[in-house]
């Protein structure tokens, strides 16, 4: 499958045994890469995308690195503030948005239609092939003061965000971080609960030439 396009796979899927309209993830690679210091030195935000779709092992990947199960007792590749795993991430793509199920390394889908524009307010954002929006599901979090939730929700959004960094730096993969995005817009497009609240989005995609 690697040299599979997204688009491509999504149809594949149609025939498989899998949840109506769910993207199956291949197995995440968890060795190799580049070392860790140099991809550090070669971590940075990128506001250009070449249109072009990435393999599905890339995406696979770079949900796994972002905030997947690392661990037998389901415990993820970034921290979360007592382990209450509140981050969600959705997914924006050409054929549609998803949210990633990380116990089930798939991607369960919200919207059959291509809200890629919807991932932040800049014009580059509808370019890139990837978006994902990171989303606090405020309700995992108890009866702690709204301000603490959102302080939080912020903080485990970063260790998320970064992670997706330092898989694209591995990778020679372009990608950034906004919270420059229209909250009411793309939450309601998404079907977001009035205590699920977008922290920020994050473009992917192979460099612009």
């Amino acid at each position: 499958m690697t040299n599979l396009s997204l688009s491509m796979v999504a149809l594949l899927l149609a025939g498989q045994a899998a949840p109506p309209g769910a993207l199956e993830l291949p197995a995440p690679r968890k060795t190799g890469g580049m070392p860790l210091m140099e991809a550090l030195a070669r971590r940075a935000t990128s506001r250009e995308f070449d249109t072009k779709d990435l393999p599905l092992e890339h995406l696979s990947n770079v949900l796994w690195a972002g905030f997947g199960v690392n661990r037998p007792d389901g415990k993820r590749t970034a921290p979360s503030s007592h382990d209450r795993r509140e981050m969600e991430i959705y997914v924006l793509l050409k054929q549609g948005a998803y949210v990633y199920d990380a116990t089930k390394h798939l991607l369960a889908p919200v919207l059959a239609e291509d809200i890629r524009a919807l991932g932040g307010k800049q014009d580059f954002v509808r370019d890139a092939p990837v978006t994902l929006v990171y989303v606090a599901d405020l309700a995992k979090m108890g009866d702690a003061p709204a301000a603490e939730k959102q302080e939080t929700a912020a903080i485990d959004s970063g260790f998320i965000s970064q992670n997706v960094y330092l898989y694209c730096a591995s990778e020679g993969l372009a990608t950034g971080v906004r919270a420059y995005v229209d909250v009411p817009a793309l939450g309601k497009r998404l079907g977001l609960r009035p205590d699920q609240r977008i922290t920020a989005a994050q473009s992917i995609g192979y460099p612009k030439k």
